[in-house]
């Protein structure tokens, strides 16, 4: 820069304000009048030279000539430059970033020293968002292909609110692939403006199973246990499963009501409330962790929608009695620690309800089959809730309330649908949970089924559902069959009752495609029960996924846009 405010050999000149100053963040090029940002650095000014000037790029000096051919030498080729483009594009789609960072200078700047090239440019917000538009066709496409190879596919679906008032539906889809891969996608997060009737959330299933070509191959609905979801799923040609961890923690949330734990517990609340609102207090609690030699950590408010929180409190008090006693102990206060008596009560519950949390990690998974592991747990967990005669009085009375409270959601579950797919399960097909009658009514059961399945396929009429026909292979008349086909279902039923059972540790997954073809028959079923999520976990999921979508700064997202992201995200990670 010259005493004239001339730059670059005077090819460039700072930009001259009304009132005569010069503005020298922004120079002006002498031969095209083009305005560009000036920070110091000379780079992005000999880039315009040379991509729009070349001809007065050549009457530099010698020593800004090779500086310009050292330039173009580094510059990436477009192969490279559109794969980084198509990069930026899929992390901004997948980690939630504002479409506006392609403009943010912080990153240029880092890309810049990362590829050596000095010359580089970030993607425009419009190519970028044409891109993610592109990446998600080209996602759904896969989604599309791997639906297209599976003749099942089991639904989860949920309604619920963002930050900004507007209601949506998530669904996603649960299949097995040909090579027994238990696949987890997300189908859509749409925005809904109607109420949230029966009718209309059962349209609105039927609407999305249409939009993807999958409405003759979906078997079951896992909701929540709300009014309007069973009712709306009893007017659709598939199964419904209802949700077992809402029901599992529903029967907590009433048996811990008006309870004898509930003193201890308030006493557990304002103890975590008193450090967590303050930070001076939680000061003091970690330096006092450290003097007991505990691990430094913050401790867990329950919160009544979040599961499991009640009982990572108790676990966070019982945990740091020590330090928090001789914290509280620093000043004069009115917070008190719960007495030894109510630690104990705390102890004992402590215990009944590590055993419903791990119980619902158990069913909440979309990797690894679930549906037929819930009548094992329940029974498990009817086992532990099992009043003994070492048990005090408060014990008892939780323990039979949510007993009472769980057969309540059983009546209300697909029992049919759990016995068979228990049954299915190599690694529980001994039907241990169930008595001896209900054993032999699963196994017949199953039988019919097979024969069901063997019946010639009916002409496909159009599609007019009704709430009584149901598609269900649970829902089937009777028909004579030949003895041939008698006996052959039989023999296909005892060939896979003999196979041992296998151990609860091992994959049923990994059982059944080795087993496939000895047992093709049971395997089309197999793949059609076990297939089935236990909860509506995934679509929990989906919520915490939207909030991470939906921030502040993206609050004004479309919903088009929060659809796309939401489900690239998925399907991304899915992989």
């Amino acid at each position: 820069m010259d005493k004239k405010g001339r730059i670059l050999n005077g090819k460039f000149n700072f930009k001259a304000m009304p009132d005569g100053s010069l503005d020298k963040t922004k120079v002006v090029c002498i031969y095209c009048r083009c305005e560009l940002r000036y920070h110091r650095s000379t780079s992005s000014l000999k880039y315009h030279l040379l991509a729009k000037h070349t001809a007065e790029a050549e009457n530099l000096p010698r020593q800004m000539q090779t500086m310009l051919d050292s330039f173009q030498r580094r510059r990436m080729d477009n192969s490279t430059t559109n794969k980084l483009s198509t990069a930026i594009a899929k992390w901004v789609a997948t980690a939630w970033r504002p479409i506006d960072i392609v403009e943010d200078e912080g990153l240029l700047e880092i890309i810049r020293i990362a590829s050596n090239d000095c010359t580089y440019e970030l993607p425009s917000r419009a190519t970028t968002v044409a891109k993610i538009h592109n990446l998600y066709e080209d996602e759904k496409a896969k989604v599309e292909e791997t639906l297209g190879q599976t003749n099942t596919v089991a639904l989860t679906g949920d309604y619920w609110t963002f930050r900004s008032n507007h209601s949506y539906l998530g669904i996603t889809a649960h299949y097995f692939s040909p090579q027994w891969e238990l696949k987890s996608h997300v189908l859509t997060v749409m925005e809904t403006e109607e109420q949230h009737f029966a009718d209309t959330c059962a349209e609105q299933f039927l609407q999305v199973a249409r939009q993807w070509g999958i409405e003759h191959k979906v078997s079951t609905l896992t909701t929540h246990g709300a009014c309007n979801m069973v009712a709306a799923a009893s007017q659709l040609p598939v199964e419904h499963m209802p949700c077992i961890a809402h029901s599992l923690h529903r029967a907590i949330t009433v048996s811990l009501q008006n309870s004898p734990f509930n003193s201890a517990l308030a006493k557990c609340r304002k103890v975590i409330g008193h450090f967590n609102h303050s930070p001076p207090n939680a000061l003091e609690l970690e330096q006092q962790q450290i003097a007991h030699f505990h691990k430094k950590e913050s401790l867990t408010q329950d919160v009544s929608t979040k599961w499991n929180s009640t009982l990572e409190m108790i676990k966070h008090v019982l945990r740091n009695q020590e330090p928090l006693r001789d914290a509280l102990a620093l000043h004069p206060t009115n917070v008190t620690m719960p007495t030894t008596a109510e630690v104990e009560k705390l102890k004992k519950l402590e215990t009944v309800l590590e055993h419903c949390r791990y119980i619902t990690e158990l069913l909440g998974g979309e990797k690894f089959v679930s549906c037929s592991v819930v009548l094992p747990a329940l029974c498990h967990l009817s086992r532990v809730m099992e009043v003994s005669e070492y048990d005090p009085a408060y014990m008892v009375n939780f323990k039979e309330t949510f007993k009472g409270e769980m057969e309540k959601h059983k009546e209300k579950t697909n029992i049919m649908w759990l016995r068979v797919a228990t049954a299915l399960d190599p690694r529980f097909k001994g039907l241990k949970c169930l008595s001896r009658a209900d054993r032999a009514e699963v196994w017949r059961l199953i039988s019919a089924l097979l024969r069901e399945r063997q019946r010639p396929a009916q002409p496909e009429q159009p599609a007019t559902y009704e709430p009584s026909k149901k598609r269900s292979a649970l829902m089937f008349a009777s028909e004579s069959s030949s003895d041939e086909e008698e006996d052959y279902i039989e023999k296909c039923v005892e060939r896979y009752r003999a196979e041992p059972t296998i151990d609860i540790e091992d994959c049923p997954q990994k059982w059944w495609s080795k087993h496939e073809g000895a047992h093709s028959e049971m395997a089309y079923l197999a793949r059609m029960y076990l297939a089935t999520p236990a909860t509506s976990i995934p679509c929990e999921r989906l919520f915490s996924l939207s909030g991470h979508v939906f921030q502040n700064k993206r609050a004004a997202l479309s919903s088009q846009n929060v659809k796309m992201h939401v489900c690239l995200s998925n399907w991304v990670s899915a992989k």
